[in-house]
């Protein structure tokens, strides 16, 4: 039985960059076809294929373009026993005859001709076509001529055959379907029309289903080989499906319309994944074995062909993600029961016969590739038959009841335009007809139907604009005036909660759009809902529902690009916070001091780490282990925030570690690596635990001014026991002894002996901090001056920036690490890459010379020259690959330093130009 014969393209005259002739190779939805070169002077154009294998040839499919059409194309067959050259001359080709295609001029150039050649069985391992001229029309004024797919249908010639009988003509005639009288195909996978329009998964899935079919009827397994049957006719009428919204989503792509893209792509999977649950595909191949109940009568394939699930639309699909996003708890959409999207009948591509000559119409938007199936001998020259009954049932194709997609409507660089219009058709049609909800829509909003009425809700679910401005307009102005017809109390009027719960459902909707306009007014309409409307009314757990759904879009708002998109969305939810039942509850915290990854976006981490900043600034730290504000909850954000690899979400996490350090400076110290020598190597280490001895020097002497004004006070000064033993653990971090007088006073003495272990305390403290208090004393002492520590530069002024302007940029005793860009020692590279950067895992140190080298480069730096062996008492410098000698630090300081020193360090060059 003749099956797909797989070719490789190896020659073509010329190609359009756009359209090589490496299309070829593949069939699917959505392949471009070759396309000659806009500015070609050939008359004739070849391809050259060649089979994977030695093939017999019985037929030969070609599909044409629809206006980029050549007037004829010629087919040549090469056939060699033995190896030879992949692009065989002209002169080894046999000419097997020649096709005539229409103009298609009579059918508006919208459909797509496909030639089917039946031949005599010939023995080939290449096959050439030669397009000869080209169609003119209004459509093509560049004189290009197209194909879209070729397909050659065969048989492969076993390995006994290949050394017997003649080279060219064989006796065996093509297999033919006795019920059909055309050629009979392996697999109807392998027809051109059926590869080319389904979609590629589902065709995977037919082949295998048609081999269980197969053997079923082997096994006279009568009843699941007819299950088999209906389930492959219901799938290709699925996999049509699938295919055209493969094709709308790569036409998103083209117009860099990527979130329809996205939407195309959840589109298919969702509805692949209804399509082969309702046809029972899994339990039908039967993987783990034979299976009882495909013996039997089931009710999906009882009657004749088995139903397919609702194809979901765009607004389907979109709010499937909305939901998942607002509720992860239900992971499931059962599209199958949703009855507003009703299947029409498709004819099945079945009815379109191999000897039939007919062409399809396309759709006129968007342009899907169609073809009908013609099969003439070889002797016929002329182009194909058209059909000529227009009333007769249209295919599957040209159902196509999927709308163009919108890709300009909520641009905002079209707002003022779309203004324009919409004043213009409001002042010619005051009433103008509104888009009517569907019942999907209306089941979603039953409530704020129930409270604000059908005309407010569909204002928000309109497709202008204008619209959704004015009803969130309209629902403030509800707010408020619930606000003040409070004292009037009606019988019929909602109660708060229900109004609180549909207000939450449509600002819900209506944070997520996209003009910048209707955004601006949804936030407007937040903060008078949780500033005005809430507080006194709604009960807690309602106002912590209204919050779950409202706060995740305005957190992903944050993060926009939009510099006011996501300024606004911060003020919004710094307002929501503020509302007193939500401080309560702490809401909004929560979802702020979140760890930060090192894989969230630099917008998403800034804006949280801002807002959660404001909120200890605002509300200050708590106790409550649930609020989010809690000195541990803090200290765990800001430690996870400095590690993130862009500066300014560093920068913020500094921040929130200090103000955690200035309540609990213990908490914060184990949250971080030991202070030591090593750790300092760390530049941002270095600058962090330097802001944490400021901090420590200022409450030192703070605590030295209170008690040293005290000591020059009255003797006796009134106090309670409680506020002296909270003043004496805050201030010194220990339990110092105090003796209480009754009547609440403290006696002299104690505060002398206070004192005196205050000083010994601080003494000892500075001491153990290696001197960073007689430094800074020091340099308060002395004109300020700025000194690198490594390389000895220096910079009058006091400005920090500038040291860490040296640290991060010029100074030649560092680097930046090539995996996580953390600034450190050259000499301590190799160490860092193998045990503490977050790519470790990556590295391996190389036996010979030591160094850490990249798993996948092991072999290519073996094999470099500078791989060589370490000698005694050396070093090997990552930059350069040199030997650094003994003494380490001053043969590091020479090699990095001097002028003839290592040549591979960039930043001794920068500084001498910054120099």
């Amino acid at each position: 039985m003749a099956k797909k014969i797989p070719f490789n393209v190896v020659f073509a005259s010329d190609e359009d960059p756009g359209f090589p002739a490496s299309e070829l190779n593949t069939h699917g939805p959505t392949v471009h076809g070759w396309r000659s070169a806009v500015d070609s002077r050939l008359s004739t154009h070849d391809i050259i294929l060649r089979f994977h294998q030695p093939a017999k040839i019985y037929r030969i499919q070609l599909l044409a373009h629809q206006y980029l059409i050549p007037e004829k194309v010629e087919l040549w067959l090469h056939y060699s026993p033995k190896s030879m050259p992949s692009t065989p001359s002209s002169q080894y080709f046999d000419f097997l005859g020649f096709v005539a295609l229409a103009d298609n001029a009579n059918t508006n150039y919208k459909s797509r001709e496909l030639q089917s050649v039946t031949v005599n069985p010939r023995r080939g391992t290449h096959l050439k076509l030669r397009l000869i001229g080209a169609h003119c029309n209004e459509l093509n004024s560049t004189q290009q001529i197209a194909l879209m797919a070729v397909n050659v249908l065969g048989e492969d010639l076993e390995t006994a055959a290949l050394s017997e009988g003649d080279e060219h003509v064989a006796s065996e005639t093509a297999p033919i379907d006795t019920a059909t009288g055309e050629l009979a195909l392996a697999s109807i996978c392998d027809d051109l029309l059926f590869s080319m329009y389904v979609e590629e998964s589902i065709v995977h899935y037919i082949r295998e289903l048609e081999q269980r079919k197969v053997k079923a009827v082997s096994m006279e397994r009568f009843e699941y080989a007819r299950k088999l049957k209906l389930c492959m006719t219901a799938l290709r009428t699925a996999g049509e499906r699938l295919g055209r919204y493969a094709l709308a989503k790569r036409q998103a792509v083209q117009q860099e319309d990527f979130s329809a893209a996205k939407l195309r792509k959840e589109q298919i999977e969702m509805y692949r994944a209804c399509v082969l649950k309702q046809l029972q595909v899994e339990q039908l191949l039967e993987n783990e074995g034979a299976l009882s109940q495909n013996d039997q009568s089931c009710e999906i394939y009882a009657g004749g062909k088995p139903s397919l699930p609702a194809a979901p639309s765009l607004q389907d699909v979109a709010h499937a993600l909305a939901e998942a996003v607002s509720n992860p708890k239900s992971n499931s959409v059962q599209l199958e029961k949703s009855p507003s999207h009703e299947v029409g009948t498709v004819a099945p591509v079945a009815a379109l016969h191999l000897h039939a000559k007919s062409h399809d119409e396309l759709p006129q938007s968007p342009r899907l590739p169609m073809a009908s199936r013609h099969s003439s001998p070889m002797s016929s020259r002329q182009g194909s038959l058209r059909r000529r009954n227009k009333s007769a049932p249209r295919n599957s194709y040209e159902d196509y009841e999927e709308r163009a997609i919108p890709t300009l409507r909520h641009s905002n660089t079209n707002e003022f335009l779309r203004e324009c219009q919409g004043n213009a058709l409001l002042e010619a049609d005051p009433n103008r007809s509104r888009s009517r909800l569907n019942d999907r829509e209306r089941r979603q909003a039953a409530l704020p139907i129930l409270v604000f009425g059908s005309e407010l809700v569909e204002l928000f679910y309109s497709r202008q604009f204008q619209d959704r401005e004015d009803g969130l307009v309209r629902l403030r102005s509800f707010l408020k005036e619930q606000e003040t017809d409070e004292a009037a109390s009606n019988e019929h009027a909602a109660s708060p909660n229900k109004v609180a719960r549909s207000a939450a459902l449509l600002l819900h909707r209506a944070v997520r759009d996209a003009v910048y306009s209707v955004f601006n007014q949804a936030t407007e309409t937040v903060r008078v809902l949780f500033l005005e409307y809430v507080p006194g009314r709604v009960s807690p757990n309602e106002v912590a529902r209204c919050v779950d759904r409202l706060l995740p879009e305005l957190l992903a708002k944050s993060g926009d690009p939009s510099a006011r998109l996501h300024t606004l969305a911060q003020h919004t939810i710094l307002s929501i916070a503020a509302c007193p039942q939500v401080a309560e509850q702490h809401l909004v915290a929560p979802a702020l001091s979140r760890s930060v990854g090192s894989g969230t976006h630099q917008r998403l981490a800034m804006s949280r780490l801002q807002m959660l900043e404001q909120l200890v600034h605002t509300q200050g730290s708590s106790t409550d282990k649930h609020s989010g504000l809690t000195c541990r909850a803090l200290s765990d954000c800001g430690c996870s925030g400095i590690h993130h690899p862009a500066e300014p979400v560093r920068k913020v996490a500094e921040r929130i570690l200090l103000l955690v350090y200035k309540v609990n400076p213990r908490l914060v110290r184990k949250q971080l690596p030991p202070d030591d020598d090593i750790t300092r190597r760390n530049l941002l280490y270095r600058q962090l635990f330097t802001e944490f001895d400021k901090l420590d020097l200022e409450r030192k002497q703070e605590l030295l001014e209170v008690h040293n004004s005290g000591n020059d006070a009255e003797l006796m000064q009134p106090t309670t026991s409680t506020d002296a033993s909270r003043l004496l653990k805050s201030k010194s971090g220990m339990a110092l002894g105090t003796s209480v007088v009754g009547n609440g006073y403290v006696s002299c003495n104690g505060k002398q002996q206070y004192n005196e272990q205050l000083k010994r305390s601080m003494q000892s403290a500075s001491n153990s901090r290696k001197g960073s208090a007689t430094n800074s004393e020091s340099t308060e002492e002395t004109t300020p001056k700025i000194n690198c520590m490594f390389c000895g530069w220096s910079c009058p002024g006091s400005d920090a920036s500038q040291l860490d302007r040296h640290y991060w940029k010029t100074c030649p005793f560092l680097t930046k690490c090539p995996q996580c860009s953390q600034v450190l020692e050259v000499a301590a590279l190799n160490y860092h890459l193998i045990n503490e950067c977050e790519a470790k895992e990556s590295y391996v140190v190389c036996t010979r010379c030591t160094e850490s080298v990249h798993k996948q480069l092991y072999e290519l730096h073996q094999m470099e020259d500078f791989c060589r062996e370490l000698k005694t008492g050396a070093a090997r410098c990552p930059l350069c690959h040199d030997d650094v000698h003994l003494p380490l630090d001053g043969g590091w300081k020479l090699h990095l330093l001097s002028a003839g020193g290592c040549p591979g360090n960039i930043r001794k060059r920068n500084l001498k130009k910054s120099n």
